[in-house]
């Protein structure tokens, strides 16, 4: 969802996938939530010092939501781990609204839900139109088209890599 560029002290914030934060926000000012969670997301690789979590917060206080009603999990790598780090954070049992691309919600409810969470999915993000009229350049390859199938076919890949998974940590 975001890339971290740090240069001196200076961090820099590439935006892939807002939809996300500005729907979590939307739900907390509307009052359908009570506190935010975002996950620590930081690959092994990343070089910034601030987690994905980290910056959102910021983002969120910027926002004006309380300081007090921001939670950021443990560092984690991927959708199994957020789910864990989130149940550490508040406990399980808990019915939460879990905000996440379209395409990822069907993989991401169910982790959430392995680990005792009721989950009201809010789908965001959507790549494709609903209704749209098709048009002679819609059947020309270009970038955007090649970028959407690349993530649907890594949502499709972790599907299978969490239907693999020995049976005590499937979600399906």
């Amino acid at each position: 969802m975001l890339e971290i560029n740090e240069v001196g002290d200076s961090t820099y914030i590439e935006w892939g996938d807002p939809d996300r934060f500005f729907g979590g926000i939307a739900l907390f000012k509307a009052g359908k939530a009570q506190k935010l969670v975002f996950t620590g997301g930081k690959m092994p690789w990343d070089k910034a010092k601030k987690t994905e979590g980290e910056v959102l917060k910021e983002y969120a206080i910027s926002n004006g939501i309380p300081i007090e009603n921001i939670l950021v999990t443990k560092d984690v790598e991927n959708t199994a781990e957020e789910a864990e780090a989130v149940k550490e954070l508040i406990g399980k049992s808990k019915r939460i609204i879990l905000v996440t691309s379209a395409y990822h919600m069907y993989r991401a409810q169910r982790l959430f839900e392995k680990q005792g969470f009721e989950v009201i999915a809010f789908k965001v993000d959507y790549k494709v139109g609903r209704n749209k009229e098709i048009v002679v350049m819609d059947l020309l390859p270009d970038a955007e088209s090649l970028k959407k199938t690349e993530t649907g076919i890594r949502e499709l890949i972790g599907r299978l890599i969490y239907y693999l998974k020995p049976s005590d940590s499937l979600p399906y």
